[in-house]
């Protein structure tokens, strides 16, 4: 970067809301491609979003903390975002009330193969008992991942990254994979949905389908639930 442009970005960067207007155009940018390859999972727009974000702080040299003073505003809406997952949820009750059995199953089954896998494998390859608890929350959302982690001993930097990947991951395969086992049902491919890719695979199943996206974030939420209680039990019996 030469000292002009330079000289330019340092003065834009002291802007709170520099933060916040380079999210925003990161993300449109994302979703600008996404709809162009008609919704092809690949192309997911916080995927690309992140990478522009990051490149963009890489090359400029602006510190993550500079960037976050702006984009803190997105990171607040969260929650609210969160909170209005109830409504599909609330459309399609009936529906959840008749498979309550099953998603209680579903659910508890799921949180546990999703731990155990992702420890084994880490385990196998010799990673570090540090390492092995930031991992096992992975599937979880992120605020309850990183207070999991942090109490296991862990570390939550570590984990928020892995929940990002996770979520980014799922929400780009979960559609291919549940294609290719031939599950038709929305109501099952939006709870595994939720389940294995939380946050951003809960927006990607609100994309395809309403039941499906309503099954995903209960799905979320109880896989949120879930995690919280078991994964120290079965830290402490196993790490």
């Amino acid at each position: 970067m030469n000292a002009d442009l330079r000289e330019i970005w340092v003065y834009l960067s002291t802007t709170p809301l520099l933060g916040l207007t380079l999210t925003l155009i990161a993300y449109q940018a994302g979703y600008f491609v996404y709809t162009r390859l008609k919704l092809f999972p690949l192309a997911n727009p916080v995927l690309i979003a992140v990478i522009l974000l990051v490149a963009l702080l890489w090359v400029t040299g602006t510190p993550y903390q500079t960037y976050f003073d702006g984009a803190q505003f997105v990171h607040f809406l969260l929650g609210p975002a969160t909170v209005a997952l109830a409504i599909p949820l609330y459309i399609h009750f009936q529906a959840v009330k008749r498979s309550a059995l099953a998603i209680i199953a579903t659910v508890i089954v799921g949180s546990a193969t999703a731990a155990a896998t992702t420890v084994g494998v880490a385990w196998a390859m010799g990673a570090t008992r540090e390492t092995l608890l930031s991992i096992a929350p992975k599937s979880v959302t992120m605020p309850i991942a990183m207070g999991i982690s942090e109490k296991l001993g862990g570390l939550p930097s570590l984990t928020a990254v892995l929940v990002l990947l996770t979520g980014i991951a799922g929400a780009m395969l979960t559609t291919w994979t549940l294609n290719l086992l031939g599950i038709r049902d929305w109501r099952a491919r939006g709870l595994a949905t939720g389940i294995a890719a939380h946050g951003i695979g809960t927006a990607r199943a609100l994309q395809v389908n309403e039941v499906a996206g309503a099954f995903a974030s209960l799905g979320m939420g109880l896989n949120a639930l879930a995690p919280a209680v078991l994964l120290p039990l079965l830290a402490a019996l196993f790490l």
